[in-house]
């Protein structure tokens, strides 16, 4: 399943972001992963908490980004979390694209059953209903 945290650039999503992660990690039994596009929140994340600098891996559209989750994947089987930061900047979409793309995460998340929560500078209002309904925080 997909969650979404969503709001205007500079609202706080990512400290929501890191809040959620951390608190989740306590009680996990799985690994958590959380995407993002520099190291800076590296001290911020509980150690338990496997970060990846996407920056890392030069990718820049919603293909490559959903191949990356399927290599993550592909590498630990016991993965019960993804979290991912600034979607939108990490993937250059627009609105639509973002649909498209939530859309895929979620049907990737129930087929191999791992949650998955994203931050994107998105306006609740701009989603579509469908996805109106997997947002957790609206900033």
């Amino acid at each position: 399943m997909i969650q979404l945290i969503v709001g205007k650039e500079g609202k706080g999503k990512t400290k929501h972001l890191l809040d959620k992660v951390n608190e989740e990690i306590k009680e996990a039994s799985g690994n958590i992963v959380f995407l993002d596009r520099s190291s800076k929140h590296m001290f911020e994340l509980n150690n338990k908490v496997r970060l990846i600098d996407v920056s890392d891996y030069d990718f820049d559209n919603a293909s490559e980004l959903v191949g990356f989750v399927y290599g993550i994947l592909s590498q630990d089987h016991d993965i019960q979390q993804i979290y991912i930061d600034g979607l939108l900047k990490m993937t250059s979409l627009d609105i639509n694209g973002l649909i498209e793309l939530c859309n895929k995460l979620d049907l990737i998340s129930e087929k191999f059953n791992f949650d998955m929560v994203v931050s994107a500078s998105v306006d609740e209002s701009e989603l579509s209903e469908e996805l109106k309904k997997k947002v957790i925080v609206s900033l």
